[in-house]
């Protein structure tokens, strides 16, 4: 366990999107996911998610990091079904934020949505690295805090947590940034702790979790963070690893459960996204800066990745798609 501490306090948690939302009719969306971690809370209608069955009125459903499944939001008989990137690109023809914090668990056919990062030395997402699948949490579940060693972080506690961000982002009040910010945090620790009182995926964790304690992935991790504009083919990384050329991928994907090329794509599509919402560079510098010499190949991987283009999500603002 002191393991799994020392890798919580390393954790660097970061706020994206947090809206009480309900759908305007039935509608299946396949490839749902994010880049970022999602929490989402049934709080009225039906919910089914494929391969995870029925989610009833207070269940949270968890998606990691780079995970997506099918979900159908209302009746699947009547549901239209629609694409991750179609739902993005008219997201209020589908879907409507509710923003009185009063309506939470009183409108129809509504849930709350939460995104968040979990990096280990801000790096790369806790539970991506784990190769941790999206599950439900039934509402029922209550922690029993009368057993030696049962987490006091429930489903019930984390329903909680989640909905203060939801308050919290709905009301403007002094110290509403540092609320959300903490309760995400209690999220998180949440979830780890969750899965490790059910015993969920612990072959898993006790395997890819080793790898937080390799200096030699730390070092990539830091090279990679610190060059994505730079010359981060196998053997530059293979030099910075110690490790030869042709190992380098094995050696990558056994610690993390990813290639190296696509971790390091997913680090350029973030800071390109952190770029385009704080700053006004114009998209071929952030291409360029990020690693894209050819403006056109960045904006057709940016849209793959966010679903939508990276013009349009300078326009909604970084966070409105997280």
């Amino acid at each position: 366990m002191n393991n799994y501490n020392k890798i919580i306090e390393s954790l660097v948690v970061s706020v994206g999107r947090a809206e009480y939302l309900h759908w305007l009719h039935s509608l299946t969306v396949s490839e749902y996911g994010n880049s970022v971690n999602v929490l989402l809370k049934v709080y009225d209608g039906q919910v089914t998610v494929k391969g995870l069955g029925q989610l009833e009125v207070g269940d949270l459903l968890f998606i990691p990091a780079g995970k997506a499944l099918t979900i159908t939001f209302g009746d699947a008989k009547n549901a239209q079904t629609i694409s991750l990137e179609g739902l993005k690109a008219d997201a209020g023809r589908y879907i409507q934020p509710k923003a009185d914090p009063q309506l939470l668990g009183q409108f129809p056919n509504s849930f709350g949505y939460i995104s968040f990062g979990a990096s280990v030395f801000e790096q790369v997402d806790f539970f991506a690295a784990l190769e941790v699948p999206p599950f439900v949490i039934r509402g029922g579940e209550t922690a029993d805090v009368s057993t030696p060693g049962a987490s006091t972080l429930g489903a019930s506690a984390l329903a909680k947590s989640m909905e203060r961000v939801l308050q919290e982002v709905a009301l403007d009040q002094a110290g509403k940034d540092r609320l959300i910010h903490n309760k995400t945090e209690e999220i998180v620790i949440g979830l780890i702790r969750y899965m490790l009182d059910k015993g969920m995926f612990i072959e898993q964790l006790v395997t890819n979790s080793t790898y937080f304690n390799d200096p030699r992935l730390i070092n990539l991790f830091s090279y990679i963070k610190e060059n994505l504009g730079g010359d981060l083919s196998n053997k530059a990384l293979a030099n910075v690893a110690h490790v030869s050329e042709d190992y380098l991928g094995q050696y990558f994907k056994h610690r993390t459960g990813m290639n190296p090329q696509d971790y390091i794509e997913y680090q350029r599509m973030e800071a390109a996204l952190e770029l385009l919402g704080n700053s006004r560079t114009s998209i071929k510098e952030i291409g360029a800066r990020v690693g894209y010499k050819d403006t056109a190949y960045f904006c057709r991987r940016f849209k793959r990745t966010f679903g939508i283009p990276a013009a349009k999500m300078r326009q909604r603002g970084a966070l409105a798609v997280r």
